[in-house]
């Protein structure tokens, strides 16, 4: 009798794992690999004119040289793939997976020295940009921050005349947030986290807004951004060593956890109250 219901909680725990396991593929957007990874350098002038039209490669190309639309001409040198036949993420360099932060729901990257982003839900790079950050005089803080307040179109603290659309405040204080702007393809911001208007629409639906108790008292945080690295404003733009060694810029998963490490109970603590706070919304 006892070795019968020892081998019925074991097939539990065996069935509870099988289910984990499905629910964490499931969850995990199907992505297409290219076949090599390799990179050439070219002129902006000649190859948008052989290949503006095609969406799918300048989605590419505008991720690798940091820029957007409207600034992609103006760049002298492109970062062009040997293949594009892969999804956005195997050209950028957050990597796919991260096991330490597995148990965080939501977290927000922003890299200085490789000028871009990744949103992780459950340790899995759901959505990654490249963004241009704070100047040499203006640099973007680092360290972990957390959403709070957002707005479909606001005004800048720095000029009453620039107009930021889907910006989402990571800083109250500082007033630096993430929003769309322009992309001139290197950092050129007032401090703030520039996005193109695709990234940013997708992030202000994704990141949560913070919870007040009244106007002066923060009862639940939003989503936690983390900022780290620096960025060399006196060498050349880092990704133009990418035809050299095209993994020079990738994100390890050590180093997320790097960055993570000394964060990482604030943000389980806060994941927590905001648990609490929306489980007592339902009841």
């Amino acid at each position: 009798m006892k070795n019968a219901v020892t081998l019925f909680l074991l097939t539990l725990v065996l069935l509870a794992c099988k289910q984990n396991e499905n629910l964490k593929v499931e969850n995990i957007p199907e992505r297409k690999q290219p076949k090599t990874i390799s990179y050439a350098i070219e002129n902006s002038k000649i190859w948008l004119t052989e290949n503006q039209k095609d969406k799918s490669k300048m989605a590419i190309v505008l991720a690798l040289s940091r820029t957007d639309n409207a600034n992609i001409s103006k760049i002298d040198s492109l970062v062009i793939p040997s293949d594009f036949t892969g999804d956005l993420v195997y050209y950028l360099p957050f990597p796919l997976e991260v096991p330490y932060i597995k148990e965080v729901s939501k977290v927000l990257y922003f890299s200085y020295p490789t000028q871009t982003f990744g949103a992780y839900e459950n340790g899995n790079l759901v959505y990654t940009g490249p963004t241009n950050m704070g100047r040499k005089k203006d640099q973007t803080p680092t360290g972990l921050f957390f959403t709070n307040w957002k707005a479909e179109q606001t005004t800048s603290t720095f000029n009453d005349e620039w107009d930021l659309k889907w910006n989402f405040n990571i800083e109250n204080k500082l007033g630096v947030g993430f929003h769309e702007y322009a992309l001139p393809g290197y950092p050129a911001s007032h401090s703030c986290l520039r996005l193109q208007e695709k990234d940013a629409k997708f992030l202000y639906e994704w990141a949560n807004q913070w919870e007040l108790s009244d106007p002066e008292t923060v009862k639940v945080k939003g989503t936690p951004v983390i900022v780290f690295g620096k960025y060399n404003f006196d060498e050349p733009k880092p990704w133009l060593q990418l035809p050299k060694n095209s993994k020079i810029l990738n994100i390890s998963q050590a180093e997320i956890q790097e960055v993570t490490a000394s964060f990482l109970n604030t943000i389980m603590l806060e994941q927590s109250k905001r648990k609490t706070f929306e489980n007592s919304k339902s009841e």
